[in-house]
């Protein structure tokens, strides 16, 4: 011990009580539950109606569309070098169901790369349309003319969109709008003399154009529907049409998907510090919560059926100025009745408001279960963190309308099954090992489906990062 210590410890008056650290050898803690920092409110979990799938297959009849070739064209990046996947060229209606590969490696060949400026016009209207342009990368808005003669908005086309391509199979087409970019962007183009030069030397490619001329001109609603002949408003002894509603030959299945995992826990450990909190109980609470935060995560971003990436191509739209505003959040509403429920990143949430922040606007609020929730014209906001955010800080918002009834997102499920703890989810003893250590499986069963096109919309490409 050294002079210093010495010196203190002998002004220090002696010890008269037991000391706390001593004290705490008799003494019982008070302990919290084991905590969890990836719990989230799961609100899509909480507001999607869930449909009881028995059979463990979920069906979604429709009456019988035409509409084809409405999908993106997907690219890939040499350095600075861009060409389209040949493959990807069938989902210009043109070439839907063109299945001859050589003579579609030979068409993304002559695809011709320009990068375009922002504010650069790659096609005006009236004038005519001899090319289809493949967009890989960047926003080209259309512009038409308004009611009054001012220049208006048509629409946005953004990565892996493509446009004018009626050029390829009408040689008197023009163009109904005009084409400008809003960013920097890179685009292909495909000519119609190219592809006629082609058509020349390959037959298989010639036949399948004239065949195009040769289809019987099917009357569609605005939907691309089947139409259903009607008659009204006639007076008289006039010949009433006869009609049927075509359906669907080829409908969509949905089968449940899967989450699992096998939780392990000792013997001992079960058997021994069981007190106050059972440890079986505890190791169970936190890996279904787990489970769940992967469901909900499924549901949003799964290719086969996460709403991101089956979300109608005719239903993503772009926001105006990059930022999510409220006449995007007005766009996004109307293209679809009775929407129920916006989902989004909480930056996407904190973008908005400072967009309504800029224009003096103040959201509203709504009650949901006893917790308020912005909304946006009666709609609720709701904030999911599945939703991604790219490194560009971009990310979208999905507008929704939910229920059977109403033509709109479900949820899919199956109860009852055997040893189920939760709505779908199990957990089923596996029995022992040579180790002592005992094994349960838990499984959760879950997919979505959507109804009908428009029950689900989605605002891409929403910048997150601006302040200004």
């Amino acid at each position: 011990m050294s002079v210093g210590e010495e010196v203190q410890n002998a002004s220090l008056p002696p010890q008269q009580s037991l000391g706390t650290a001593a004290a705490r050898n008799l003494a019982t803690t008070t302990k919290s539950a084991p905590q969890m920092q990836e719990i989230t409110s799961r609100w899509l979990l909480k507001m999607l109606p869930w449909v009881q799938v028995q059979g463990g297959t979920y069906r979604v009849n429709r009456r019988l569309s035409y509409s084809v070739g409405d999908g993106r064209v997907t690219f890939v990046q040499t350095g600075d070098r861009v060409a389209v996947i040949p493959a990807e060229l069938g989902e210009l209606p043109a070439l839907r169901d063109f299945g001859d590969e050589e003579v579609l490696g030979e068409l993304a060949r002559r695809c011709e790369q320009r990068e375009v400026a922002a504010g650069q016009v790659l096609a005006a209207s009236g004038d005519a349309a001899d090319s289809v342009y493949l967009l890989a990368h960047g926003k080209v808005e259309k512009i038409g003319t308004g009611p009054y003669g001012d220049e208006t908005v048509l629409g946005v086309h953004a990565d892996g969109a493509y446009f004018g391509d009626q050029a390829l199979v009408d040689g008197e087409a023009v163009w109904e709008y005009t084409a400008r970019a809003v960013t920097a962007c890179t685009v292909l183009t495909l000519s119609r003399a190219d592809v006629l030069n082609l058509a020349d030397r390959a037959d298989s490619l010639r036949e399948h154009l004239a065949g195009l001329l040769e289809i019987p001109h099917q009357r569609t609603n605005k939907y691309g529907e089947a139409a259903i002949d009607l008659s009204a408003g006639h007076v008289g002894e006039a010949v009433v049409p006869h009609t049927y509603v075509d359906y669907d030959a080829a409908p969509r299945e949905y089968e449940l998907s899967v989450a699992q995992t096998v939780l392990k826990v000792h013997s001992r450990v079960a058997d021994l510090y069981n007190q106050p909190m059972n440890q079986t109980e505890q190791q169970l609470r936190l890996t279904v919560e787990a489970l769940r935060e992967r469901q909900e995560h499924e549901l949003i971003n799964h290719r086969e059926f996460g709403l991101l990436n089956n979300c109608d191509y005719g239903q993503r739209i772009q926001p105006h100025d990059g930022a999510p505003g409220p006449d995007d959040m007005d766009e996004l509403l109307s293209r679809r009745r009775g929407s129920k429920l916006f989902l989004a990143h909480p930056r996407a949430i904190a973008a908005f408001g400072r967009e309504c922040n800029k224009r003096g606007l103040v959201p509203e609020s709504v009650d949901i279960g006893g917790h308020h929730v912005p909304a946006w014209r009666g709609v609720p906001i709701f904030p999911c963190n599945k939703i991604p955010v790219t490194d560009a800080r971009t990310t979208s918002i999905i507008c929704m309308r939910t229920g059977e009834a109403e033509q709109g997102v479900i949820g899919l499920q199956q109860t009852g099954i055997p040893d189920e703890i939760e709505p779908s989810l199990s957990v089923r003893f596996m029995g022992i090992d040579e180790q002592a250590i005992i094994s349960y499986l838990v499984t959760a069963y879950y997919s979505a489906a959507i109804l009908v096109p428009d029950a689900l919309g989605v605002l891409e490409n929403v910048e997150v990062s601006r302040w200004r």
